[in-house]
């Protein structure tokens, strides 16, 4: 609890720091003008709390109210989000102006001024819906990977793996029946899902399970959980997981047709670490999947692995956020080769959380072809 209560200080604190940002930055469109000025400081409050007023919307049964507060804040966010980082571009630009003009004094270089906050603001709102098209965009990302341990008679073996669909007051009935006309014209042999799969309060989800349960994949459906699935409570999570025909897979694996094992562990949001290197022990002849919903490596299981599928990181979802993922997360988007043999894929996820809109990051659909080498 406190360290919920510790976290969730510092991304308000942080969240109203940007809203600060952006209100100084308008000031050259607020001066003289003090009712807009007041009008913006009373949005900006509403806005900063709106993530909580959604979330007492959704406990207290008001779906309709929530869902277009989570709308119109999560759009909102991506909004302060695109200005702020205008806004501190300009700031830059005109330190470093300043300092050339200390040195040079007859070049003028700064921003500052009406046209900079107006363009920084246009640019912004430009940007947002760009990001709202590149998030209904779905791309399949396609890869064929040569594999030693899979026997010629085995044939391909298609992979389809989706991860960060994040079912909740955003995603619904439209967007998973997209994902999953997509899905089956791929024709998996094997379907993955690295988790987030639902978010925040799962209870108004009806029908979006037996979507997914529709679809086929003769070798199975396999899931793991990912952070989200602790936030919209585990039990509630596990329920919908199955009930979509997922075997979710916590700290298992399981041995199917054609020499191939799956593996799956839970997201340490849960309060439990898996020893990779005990799960995978063993039948190292088997081509072994891991399914773990955040792309880190653990190192003593290099050699007991030979594909890790993940998620989680959304490559940063709005640039230029993912060269904050890249800090925490490096390997954020696509195919990488590991030690020992072993490899990693990342999906960009495909779906989004929090502002239903993506920039350079767009969702996707991974198919995965897996190939005998002789």
């Amino acid at each position: 609890m406190l360290r919920m209560t510790l976290f969730v200080t510092i991304v308000v604190t942080i969240y109203t720091a940007m809203h600060l940002a952006v209100f100084v930055g308008m000031r050259p469109l607020l001066a003289g003008r003090p009712v807009l000025r007041d009008a913006l400081i009373a949005w900006m409050v509403l806005m900063i709390l709106a993530p909580f007023s959604v979330r007492l919307l959704e406990r207290a049964g008001l779906e309709s109210g929530a869902r277009l507060g989570a709308l119109v804040g999560y759009c909102w966010l991506g909004f302060v989000f695109l200005a702020f980082c205008g806004f501190i571009a300009v700031f830059v630009w005109d330190l470093g102006s300043w300092l050339v003009h200390r040195l040079q004094p007859a070049v003028p270089l700064h921003l500052h001024g009406t046209a900079a906050t107006a363009a920084v603001l246009g640019l912004s709102l430009v940007a947002c819906l760009y990001g709202l098209g590149e998030a209904y965009r779905l791309r399949i990302e396609r890869l064929t990977l040569p594999m030693t341990k899979l026997s010629a008679g085995a044939g391909k073996i298609r992979v389809v793996q989706i991860s960060d669909l994040h079912l909740g007051l955003i995603h619904r009935r439209a967007f998973l029946r997209r994902v999953v006309s997509r899905i089956e014209a791929l024709r998996p042999d094997l379907l993955v899902a690295t988790g987030d799969i639902v978010d925040a309060q799962i209870n108004h989800l009806d029908g979006l399970a037996e979507l997914l349960a529709g679809v086929h994949a003769p070798l199975g459906k396999f899931a793991v959980t990912g952070n989200h699935e602790y936030y919209a409570g585990i039990e509630q999570a596990r329920d919908f997981i199955r009930r979509a025909d997922f075997v979710l897979l916590e700290g298992q694996s399981v041995e199917l047709p054609n020499g191939l094992r799956i593996a799956g562990v839970s997201d340490p949001a849960g309060g439990d670490t898996a020893d990779e290197g005990a799960l995978l022990s063993g039948a190292p002849a088997r081509l072994t999947l891991l399914l773990k919903h955040r792309p880190r490596i653990a190192t003593a299981a290099l050699d007991r692995f030979d594909l890790q599928l993940s998620g989680h990181a959304h490559r940063g979802q709005i640039f230029p956020f993912n060269l904050v993922t890249h800090l925490e997360y490096p390997l954020q988007d696509g195919f990488y080769r590991l030690p020992e043999g072993a490899a990693l894929y990342t999906s960009r996820g495909t779906g989004t959380w929090g502002p239903p809109m993506r920039i350079f990051a767009p969702p996707e659909i991974t198919l995965i072809r897996l190939v005998p080498t002789h």
